[in-house]
């Protein structure tokens, strides 16, 4: 049967090869996503029927064939949302979230559909279906209950209603915080306020006041402006103006239709009483359910064992900083705007060496060449650039092959900040791995559909011109960690080996344990072989002096603890306000925070400061009551690279197979703690993590 004109000729429901960005338009959005609802809901009714066989290949995998489509074109959408935040593409995401929410609610109920999940479960199939299926029907399971499939019926509609409004409040929180910082800039006139602001960051302020129709400089929230002058700008007035406006970001202060304040709130009310409604004490119990960690007690207990560990190193960077305030910079006190500049100035004149001087090795270029030589290394794969349509001119597309030159997966990367693109750095899914076409008997099949990731981060553009040229782009090594960072998540996705969606690549893994191969990655920044052959000074072309690298090895730890219990604080909050809050209470969420900052932090921010209303992780991301997971799986991908340091070479081919084999290619079709085991050999120990901080007794 042809499909009407508008439907046959609509980008998003050629799901063929790569996403159709060159033809994709805001008006594709509602058609495209109509009809594969109605498609999905039409598989529903057919496999929930009795005629139907509750067996794998009769009704768990057409099911999953047939969500995908769903999920790949929701997912683009979702994507150009994040990346294009125009009002066409906001309109248009969101004039569908609901509807694409009550249809994944309305599934999470279906109790045919989990009847038949459960007789898979424990029916004498099950043991014939390998690892990765049963591992499939597991989670499909827990999922279902976890989405209300065993409420009373008089309590599903209620429950699918919280959760079509938990999605729509979490997409206005994250729109009100971009809204919220593009809606701020601070003109500079007096050229006597640039004074210590590196050249790249004065010229790109140039230029955004020229774009403005301005003469001046423009310095924006976004962090390739926001960063540089808090670190680098004598100008206190300048410093204190942006940090204020940073702070205050979609908060009571500005516009009422930006502040997110009543959406926290609101947010935690609805998980509050969902939770309630599943049989649980709080939310943070819910949140636990797919978790490495077994209960609140047990990461309450990790995160303060962590912060009275980090404390008296943290104590002691505080008072170094305070010592070096008043004994050589002369400032009567120190605010919270004056933090990262004065600590920019102790590392100076500690280590005789500026972050901004090591910025200036390492070109984009020789970046990306030197990421993918430490990838090449490690996993005997081989990157390619490749071609494929793109959302923006600035982003990049890659391959990545086997050394036959076969494709084992395909990347896009967009490094540079915008104004209509989400803040922070991520990796997300386009497509992911799986076996489609026939399948036979023995399990094999006609084809594997090869996955495709996006990594995206904010940093700072090219600026200026070289010989009537344009000058490469230059990161911080902050930001080189970061790209390292998020492109060990896009490994973990892209060298998955298992065939079932569900399982395959990061899909499957326990939330604490997904952040371990992108903090792994993060070590190849500090080892003398890899910066040997990823710098380039922008001017002269030399790679990173030895004597500038001993530097940067002997300050690896500055502020080592207070930046450990600065985390330490984040996770508690998150904790605490899932588990020990009443939403209904008289406590405020910045009460709470206060009572936290109380406990462990050693620097508090002024009163006014509104870190909850920008503190999208939890809010806006999917790290609620999961933002202990940070320090969690930092203490798994410590211990995994003291493989590495205990093999004595941080390319030993046969650690870094076992690494690709018992970590990164099982995805999550085993529990994240049988793949550590099978890699370490042990249970896991923080004494990596520890000695990588510097927090070990001297």
């Amino acid at each position: 049967m042809n499909q009407p004109n508008s439907l046959q000729d609509n980008p998003l429901l050629d799901l063929s090869g790569l996403p159709r960005f060159d033809l994709l338009s805001p008006d594709d959005v509602q058609p495209a996503i109509t009809e594969l609802l109605a498609r999905c809901r039409s598989l529903v009714d057919r496999l929930a029927s009795a005629a139907v066989a509750a067996t794998w290949s009769d009704f768990a995998a057409p099911l999953a064939d047939g969500f995908e489509q769903l999920a790949r074109a929701w997912g683009i959408v979702g994507h150009v949302h994040a990346v294009n935040d125009v009002p066409a593409w906001r309109d248009a995401y969101n004039r569908m979230l609901p509807e694409v929410s009550r249809f994944y609610a309305e599934v999470g109920q279906n109790l045919q559909l989990f009847a038949k999940y459960r007789a898979i479960a424990t029916g004498s199939e099950f043991a014939t279906l390998s690892p990765a299926q049963q591992r499939v029907v597991e989670h499909e399971v827990r999922d279902f209950r976890l989405a209300g499939a065993e409420l009373p019926a008089a309590s599903k509609p209620r429950f699918q209603e919280i959760s079509e409004e938990l999605a729509q409040l979490a997409a206005r929180f994250s729109e009100n915080l971009l809204d919220a910082t593009n809606a701020f800039s601070e003109l500079v006139t007096d050229a006597s306020e640039l004074a210590g602001l590196p050249d790249d960051v004065r010229q790109a302020a140039r230029e955004a006041a020229e774009r403005d129709g301005s003469s001046g400089w423009k310095f924006t929230l976004h962090m390739p402006s926001y960063l540089p002058v808090m670190q680098y700008a004598d100008s206190r007035r300048l410093r204190a103006a942006l940090y204020r406006a940073y702070a205050t970001r979609a908060a009571e202060s500005g516009p009422a239709e930006l502040d997110n304040t009543p959406l926290i709130r609101r947010i935690l009310e609805l998980r509050h009483e969902q939770a309630r409604m599943l049989g649980y004490g709080n939310f943070a119990e819910v949140s636990l359910v797919p978790k490495m960690a077994e209960s609140v007690a047990q990461i309450l207990a990790f995160l303060r064992d962590l912060a009275s560990r980090a404390r008296p190193f943290a104590e002691r960077d505080v008072a170094d900083l305070r010592a070096f305030v008043s004994g050589e910079l002369g400032l009567p006190t120190m605010e919270a705007w004056d933090v990262a500049y004065v600590s920019e100035k102790l590392l100076q004149a500690r280590y005789a060496f500026s972050e901004q001087e090591v910025k200036q090795y390492f070109t984009e270029d020789k970046v990306l060449a030197g990421l993918f030589s430490v990838i090449e290394s490690l996993f005997d794969v081989r990157l390619r650039p490749d071609r494929a349509p793109v959302w923006h001119e600035d982003v990049r597309f890659f391959r990545i092959e086997s050394p036959a030159g076969e494709l084992v997966g395909q990347f896009y990367l967009d490094l540079y900040a915008r104004e209509t693109k989400r803040g922070g750095a991520w990796m997300d899914e386009a497509i992911g791995r799986r076996r489609i076409g026939l399948q036979s008997p023995d399990g094999s099949s006609d084809a594997i559909q090869k996955p495709v990731a996006y990594l995206n981060c904010n940093f700072s553009r090219p600026v200026g011109e070289r010989d009537g040229k344009p000058r490469p782009a230059i990161f911080t090594h902050d930001e080189v960690s970061t790209l390292f960072h998020e492109t060990g998540h896009g490994l973990h996705h892209l060298l998955t080996q298992v065939d079932e969606a569900g399982v395959a690549g990061i899909h499957g893994v326990e939330w604490d344990a997904v952040e371990l191969p992108s903090q792994f990655m993060e070590n190849y920044c500090w080892e003398w072989t890899v910066l040997q052959g990823m710098t380039a000074h922008i001017d002269s072309g030399e790679s990173l002096p030895r004597a500038l690298f001993d530097k940067m090895l002997a300050a690896r730890n500055f502020q080592s603890g207070m930046q450990m219990l600065r985390q330490v604080e984040f996770s508690l909050f998150d904790l605490l306000l899932h588990s020990d809050f009443d939403p209904a209470g008289e406590r405020s969420v910045l009460e709470l925070l206060a009572e936290v900052r109380r406990e462990v932090a050693v620097l508090e921010p002024p009163p006014w400061h509104r870190f909850p209303n920008g503190f999208s992780h939890i809010f806006a991301g999917g790290y609620a009551a999961g933002y202990y997971s940070y320090k969690w799986a930092e203490v798994l991908s410590a211990d995994c690279y003291g493989a590495f340091e205990e093999a004595e070479n941080p390319f030993d081919r046969s650690t870094g197979e076992r690494f690709l084999r018992e970590i990164l290619s099982v995805g999550g079709s085993r529990p994240a703690i049988d793949s550590f085991r099978a890699f370490r050999g042990r249970e896991p120990r923080v004494d990596a993590l520890l000695r990588h901080c510097g927090m070990v007794a001297a």
